[in-house]
């Protein structure tokens, strides 16, 4: 009986690598805009808000549009719809330096330069989340068992390393004459090397494969997720990413309020914090995953635990290296439940279930950082340790649950 053991890994020998820059990529990009757009706001003299704001919409479009694509990539392959979320990705940035342009030309006004610029980065939220739902179903039909879970790690890590690489970088791209363009340009161009590199290392699927894979009653993300073997998991990734989003989105604040005058500045310490965070994630996923061969389950349970006890650190003392070592402990749980819980709701479905899961994990994605992070910006306001509260309650819930019911297997 033929296995994925040896014919799979030599044709992935390519596969999961050009997967890993992908990700790489579209991390750095998108987090190094998100490091240089205050700056080119208040440039446009755009509100701070609503320069969140094109952010929020982005993650609500991406959110919104996941279940669209279960059964179209069935159709077309995994590949087609990579190379549509990197095409996005290159219009997105492309035409995000367009309009800010236009702004500093005083050609648009800048409420109309926010608009074209929210539509315009909604264009990768569209097409992204079909790619991100493609690289999971395409990981899923190459890999199985230990071989899937260390993929998936193996990629949570690029983008842990894309979200270092990127605020360090995009600051250094805003040379003269180019200014705030410099970025947004730079990265558009690494997505067309790229678009480029996906015609030689993507495999073309076959009309055989395309047939198989798009059954009429290929699940739903609904019908995916009633499944208890599977729901449990992606609920998990739900609440823990949710917990991760309102960590990341307040820590800045928590940090500018608790940086003594006299101390580095605000700005500094948050990219202390963002960069030792990231790091953290990192090795859990590239080091530790990898060295110990950890099981889904045992990421879960260890990555929510410490992520609650990260949380606990920094609620308890307001000193700003408690908030910045506690985020960073909470990062590395982070960092190590999220392949976790991705690759338990992976190797719990069947092969027609795998697009519905991919698209699930990429609706998680999304909808995680759309509304939470809000409404814990709001707790902020009325009690300070609120974020931090909150974010070690989930945790907290999260690892009890995990240790207290048994795994369901086999639920239809």
């Amino acid at each position: 009986m033929a296995t994925l053991s040896s014919r799979s890994l030599v044709e992935s020998r390519w596969v999961l690598p050009f997967l890993g820059a992908v990700i790489f990529l579209t991390a750095i990009g998108n987090i190094g805009l998100v490091s240089v757009m205050p700056a080119i706001g208040r440039t446009l003299r755009i509100p701070d808000f609503l320069v969140a704001g094109i952010f929020s919409f982005s993650a609500l479009t991406w959110a919104v549009t996941s279940p669209f694509w279960v059964l179209r990539i069935g159709r077309a392959g995994p590949a087609f719809y990579i190379r549509g979320g990197l095409i996005g990705f290159i219009v997105s940035m492309g035409g995000c330096a367009l309009s800010v342009e236009l702004g500093l030309m005083g050609l648009l006004p800048p409420l109309a330069t926010f608009g074209c610029f929210a539509v315009l980065r909604s264009i990768y939220g569209l097409l992204g989340s079909a790619a991100a739902t493609a690289t999971q179903s395409l990981i899923a039909a190459r890999t199985d068992g230990t071989q899937r879970t260390q993929a998936i790690a193996g990629l949570a890590g690029a983008l842990s390393l894309g979200t270092i690489i990127g605020p360090a970088i995009a600051p250094t791209m805003m040379i003269s004459p180019l200014g705030p363009l410099g970025p947004m340009l730079g990265f558009a161009m690494l997505g067309i090397l790229t678009l480029a590199g996906s015609y030689m290392f993507l495999p073309a699927a076959s009309p055989r494969q395309v047939a198989v894979s798009a059954t009429p009653d290929a699940p739903s993300l609904t019908s995916v997720w009633r499944r208890k073997a599977i729901g449990r998991h992606l609920n998990f990734g739900m609440l823990l990413c949710s917990a991760q989003a309102i960590n990341l989105y307040t820590i800045g604040f928590v940090i500018i309020d608790r940086t003594p005058p006299a101390a580095l500045t605000a700005q500094q310490m948050i990219g202390i914090a963002m960069t030792t965070g990231a790091i953290a994630a990192l090795l859990a996923q590239w080091g530790l995953v990898r060295l110990l061969l950890l099981s889904p389950l045992a990421m879960m349970r260890a990555g929510a635990a410490l992520a609650c006890m990260g949380n606990i650190a920094a609620m308890l003392n307001d000193n700003v290296w408690a908030a910045v070592l506690g985020f960073a402990l909470a990062s590395f749980g982070y960092g190590l439940a999220r392949p976790g819980f991705s690759a338990a709701a992976s190797l719990a479905g069947t092969a027609k279930e795998q697009v519905g899961i991919a698209s699930a994990i990429s609706l998680i994605a999304g909808a995680s950082i759309s509304v939470p992070p809000i409404a814990a910006s709001m707790a902020y306001q009325i009690w300070q340790p609120a974020p931090f509260a909150i974010a070690a309650v989930i945790g907290g819930a999260l690892l009890l649950d995990y240790l207290v019911r048994p795994i369901v297997h086999d639920e239809q």
